[in-house]
């Protein structure tokens, strides 16, 4: 089973950060890959059991459902239904916590999926780079900015 921990400080207020990415179906607001997003159902995005339904750059739709989440936290995880890969038992969980030295976010993105073994290790790396620390850099990218 492939373990995925990818870490950031961004350099803002957790609070702020939060109100960013709190959003289940926001993520084209704030990741590059992704384009477009729905809730299925009528669901509210913060609904636990909500399904998002996304089409990333590269034309392939994932679907994910919301397994919790938490405003007090800063914390959502959710599991992959629907991918193009050959993933499966997937759970994720992207937590923020406030860094006190400086007022800063430290970002935690975390998964764990079955894979078949000879494909495992190149799922990790790409969901590890492309989706986790490119999502955390959009984050420190647009912070930058304000």
């Amino acid at each position: 089973m492939p373990t995925i921990h990818v870490s950031s400080v961004i350099d803002a207020p957790v609070e702020k950060v939060w109100a960013r990415i709190r959003d289940f179906n926001g993520l084209p607001s704030w990741h590059p890959r992704m384009i477009e997003s729905e809730i299925e159902d009528g669901k509210s995005p913060t609904e636990i059991g909500a399904v998002r339904r996304f089409k990333v750059a590269s034309g392939a739709v994932i679907r994910e459902r919301l397994v919790a989440f938490s405003d007090s936290e800063h914390l959502v995880t959710y599991s992959i239904i629907d991918h193009p890969a050959p993933i499966s038992n997937h759970v994720s969980t992207l937590r923020l916590e406030q860094v006190t030295d400086g007022d800063r976010t430290f970002a935690v993105w975390t998964a764990t999926f079955d894979a078949p073994a000879d494909q495992g290790d190149e799922i990790a790396r790409g969901m590890a780079g492309n989706v986790f620390q490119g999502g955390f850099d959009a984050l420190k990218s647009h912070f930058a900015k304000s």
